[in-house]
């Protein structure tokens, strides 16, 4: 499996996503920060799953129809920072697709996350994370998890790998930094949190007119025995 995620910076990089979309064997595009309202049902081959509907900056997640099969699409609320209260009184920081893929009957979850922004403490971040999982296997049923998107988590990310492998998922970084617009906040903002899956790479794209970088992920599932979840 091949996704991408980015960070559209208050949906200014819209423009860009038909060209990446073309990348080579592409199954699915996440999007942070986009304007919900204004996202089209198709990018290239790529489908409209589902988005977040009461942020001002919302989430997304499109696929490949031809490959997958889309079974249901639900948005969360997650723990709420300072600047969510201010700004965004019910923010929607996750959104997964349940999808099936055609060619090897596995069942998978597919998800676009940003945490709060970097005003918050690192444990607040810490705290949606370990939430946005717990929502993705109940949506899964068992299911392997790929969650993208902006983790606003530039320092001590030894620490959080640690932290989410005791909950059974990897941490897997991009080959190279992803956000460099503030001379001390610069690195890793973009990855991936994953059970289920074998991270082949994370590969940091070209840059856009985004603050932040998109990421390529290639994943295999982790177990070439299972199927639907929760079967054999």
């Amino acid at each position: 499996m091949r996704v991408i995620s980015y960070n559209l910076r208050k949906h200014r990089a819209i423009g860009e996503l038909a060209a990446l979309s073309e990348t080579a064997d592409l199954d699915a595009i996440c999007l942070q920060e986009a304007f919900s309202s204004d996202l089209p049902t198709e990018i290239g081959g790529l489908h409209l799953a589902g988005s977040t509907q009461n942020n001002r900056l919302g989430l997304a997640v499109y696929y490949r129809k031809e490959r997958y099969e889309h079974l249901e699409t639900r948005s969360y609320q997650l723990k709420k920072s300072l600047h969510d209260l201010i700004f965004s009184p019910t923010p929607e920081r996750l959104v997964g697709s349940r999808l099936v893929d055609r060619e090897s009957g596995h069942e998978l979850v597919l998800a676009s996350f940003h945490a709060a922004p970097l005003t918050a403490l690192n444990s607040l971040r810490r705290e949606q994370i370990t939430a946005a999982h717990e929502l993705l296997q109940q949506l899964g049923s068992g299911a392997p998890i790929i969650m993208v998107g902006d983790y606003n988590y530039p320092l001590f990310k030894d620490d959080l790998g640690e932290r989410v492998a005791k909950t059974g998922y990897d941490l897997s970084l991009s080959d190279r930094r992803t956000y460099t617009a503030y001379k001390f906040f610069r690195g890793h903002f973009d990855f991936v949190t994953s059970q289920g899956f074998t991270i082949e790479s994370v590969e940091t794209l070209a840059r856009g007119s985004s603050d932040h970088i998109p990421i390529l992920v290639t994943a295999s599932y982790g177990d070439p025995d299972y199927k639907r979840a929760g079967k054999e």
